[in-house]
C-alpha cells in the first residue's frame, strides 16, 4: 500500500491576512529607498530588472483584491487545493514575467502604486470569507488558500530583492512561518512516507520518501535547514549540492538525499 498523502494544515485566515500586509509593507519601505540606478539593475531572475521585480511584487496583491471586485464564479468549485499549489507554477513564468514588466512600464512611481495597492488589497479582503473562491492562474481556490500562497511569493521575493540589492530586509514572522510550512508539506506530499525527517526549525518538521518509518528516539534520517535556505532550496534560487558544501544544510542517514525531490516550485 502507497503511503498516504498528507492531509492539508490549517491556518488562520486573520493571521494570514495580516502577514500578508506586514511583508508588503516591508518591502513597500524598501522600494521606497531604491535608486534609479538600483531599480534598473538585474534582478538575478533571468531577464527581469528589480524594477520588474518591484511590479510583480505588487501583482501578488493586486491579483487578489481585482479577484474580489469580481462576482464569485456561480456553481464553481475549489480546482486547485493549498499542496497542490507549488507545482501548479511551473510553466507559467511567460505570462508572469509579461505582466510583471507591463505594470512597471505603466506605473514607473512605484511609490504611488505600492500605497494604492496596499490600501486597495486591506479594504477588499476586510471581513471577506475565507471559502470565498477565487481564480487564480492555475485554476479556481479558496481565498483563504490564496491567501497563504502570498505569503510564499512575497517572502521569496523579498529574498531576491535582498540577494540583488544588499538591502538587508526584514521578514515578518509569520509570513515566514507560513511559507516554510507550506513548501515542507508540500515536499511530504510529493514524497508520502515517514523515513527521512526535514526540519526547518522552528516553523517546520514534517517526514517524507518511503521506507522504515521512525517511530522513536532519533531519526536515521535527518535533514535540516533554516527558513530562508529552505525557501532558496524549494524554488530552485540554492541547488541541494551547493547547499550541502556550504554547510547551509545537514542531512544525515543513507536516505536524506532530497536532490531528486527538489526544485518543488518552477
Amino acid at each position: 500500500m502507497p503511503p498516504a498523502k498528507k492531509r492539508q494544515r490549517a491556518y488562520d485566515l486573520s493571521r494570514t491576512r495580516t502577514a500578508v500586509l506586514a511583508q508588503f509593507a516591508h518591502v513597500q519601505s524598501a522600494v521606497r529607498d531604491l535608486t534609479p540606478e538600483q531599480l534598473s539593475g538585474p534582478s538575478g531572475l533571468g531577464e527581469w530588472t528589480v524594477r520588474d521585480l518591484a511590479a510583480h511584487m505588487a501583482t501578488v496583491l493586486e491579483w487578489v483584491s481585482r479577484e474580489l471586485e469580481l462576482p464569485e464564479p456561480p456553481g464553481a468549485k475549489p480546482q486547485l487545493n493549498l499542496l497542490e499549489w507549488p507545482f501548479s507554477t511551473a510553466g507559467r513564468a511567460q505570462g508572469i514575467a509579461d505582466d510583471a514588466r507591463a505594470l512597471a512600464a505603466a506605473r514607473p512611481g512605484l511609490g504611488a502604486l505600492y500605497e494604492e495597492t496596499a490600501e486597495r488589497f486591506a479594504r477588499l479582503t476586510a471581513g471577506a470569507p475565507g471559502e470565498r473562491l477565487v481564480t487564480t492562474r492555475a485554476g479556481t481556490m479558496r481565498l483563504g488558500d490564496f491567501l497563504v500562497t502570498r505569503t510564499v511569493e512575497l517572502v521569496v521575493h523579498t529574498d531576491d530583492l535582498h540577494r540583488a540589492t544588499g538591502l538587508d530586509l526584514p521578514y515578518d514572522r509569520q509570513a515566514l512561518a507560513a511559507c516554510t510550512r507550506l513548501l515542507a508539506d508540500a515536499l511530504a506530499d510529493k514524497a508520502p512516507g515517514g523515513s527521512v525527517e526535514v526540519r526547518v526549525p522552528p516553523f517546520a518538521v514534517v517526514q517524507c520518501i518511503g521506507g522504515p518509518k521512525h517511530t522513536r528516539g532519533t531519526p536515521p534520517n535527518v535533514v535540516e535547514t533554516d527558513p530562508l535556505t529552505w525557501l532558496r532550496l524549494a524554488t530552485g534560487r540554492t541547488g541541494w549540492t551547493e547547499a550541502l558544501e556550504e554547510a547551509q544544510v545537514s542531512a544525515s542517514g543513507e536516505r536524506a538525499d532530497l536532490a531528486p525531490l527538489l526544485p518543488l516550485m518552477g
